[in-house]
């Protein structure tokens, strides 16, 4: 099956447009299986996966990634079928772990103002901070959706982007004035500086300190850098803007369908947990403010 894998990811890639870090996870998942399977001196059937699984969970593999790793196995394996490799879809049936429904991680606005304002704007690469803050926390973007911006998208008066999501699915995100200002002040004054320090020109957006193309890791490491210095007991990672994004949206009386818009997400679905987040948010203003809210207040008068 091992000779399958390259044409299964293909297709992915080609025909399901699937993202690049979906199709690292993917041939990882497989590849995990069929060596465990060539180990274990046994065809890979459904008794084989579900030992797998039992293996994993015993190694203390997240059950989000166990979870993922089903998905690519019924996905794989099911191209297999499709293609009269083989008969019948080993991971057919098998369920996932159950995993605990968490609400996403937000930012409170005071958080996120401290944190747009950190950025040292006397240096490039603190313009370039600040505009990166800025436009994740302004449009919601994934990181790979940031990175993949061109110069040629920002038109000065212009408050939209169009953006490359999963599946290659565009959209239009909207920019806010703080988001253009400091957008605007990168590309006069602080991509320049960066850009001259480059062997080779590049037309990517946003750029490392030598003058190359950022990573993930890269922003990563930014956002990390100004929550130490917002407040160290923080945890928040490029991903809780965009969830900061869309909560606050929320909470400012958004609609649901046009978070989801703004957001990318396929199904609206996906966009409800943000309501939850936000009703989550009101019930702790609630019992902060009324006066006959809290237990405290309740227990106090008796």
């Amino acid at each position: 099956m091992q000779e399958h894998l390259d044409t299964f990811i293909d297709h992915l890639r080609l025909v399901k447009r699937a993202s690049e870090h979906t199709l690292r996870s993917y041939s990882s998942d497989v590849i995990g299986l069929l060596e465990f399977a060539n180990q274990a001196g046994s065809p890979v059937d459904q008794m084989l996966i579900r030992r797998y699984l039992v293996h994993l969970q015993k190694a203390g593999i997240a059950k989000s990634s166990i979870a993922r790793k089903v998905a690519a196995f019924r996905a794989f394996f099911g191209y297999l079928v499709e293609r009269e490799i083989i008969k019948i879809n080993p991971a057919e049936g098998i369920r996932p772990p159950k995993q605990p429904s968490r609400l996403p991680k937000i930012a409170s606005e005071d958080v996120i103002s401290s944190l747009m304002t950190a950025p040292d704007l006397s240096t490039p690469t603190g313009v370039r901070d600040r505009a990166i803050l800025e436009t994740l926390y302004a449009t919601g973007m994934r990181v790979s959706e940031l990175l993949s911006l061109k110069t040629g998208d920002i038109k000065p008066g212009i408050d939209e982007i169009s953006v490359t999501g999963k599946r290659s699915k565009e959209r239009i995100t909207l920019l806010g004035s703080k988001a253009m200002e400091a957008l605007c002040a990168y590309l006069s004054l602080a991509r320049p500086a960066l850009a001259a320090k480059a062997q080779r020109p590049t037309d990517a957006l946003f750029l490392g300190y030598r003058g190359t193309a950022m990573n993930p890791r890269s922003v990563q490491r930014i956002v990390d850098k100004y929550v130490e210095q917002v407040s160290g007991a923080l945890k928040i990672s490029p991903h809780t803007l965009r969830h900061s994004f869309a909560t606050h949206l929320m909470d400012h009386g958004a609609d649901l369908r046009s978070v989801q818009e703004l957001l990318g997400h396929e199904s609206v679905v996906t966009t409800q947990i943000y309501t939850h987040v936000s009703r989550e948010r009101l019930k702790e203003i609630y019992d902060r403010a009324h006066p006959r809210a809290s237990a405290e207040t309740d227990n106090l008068e008796r």
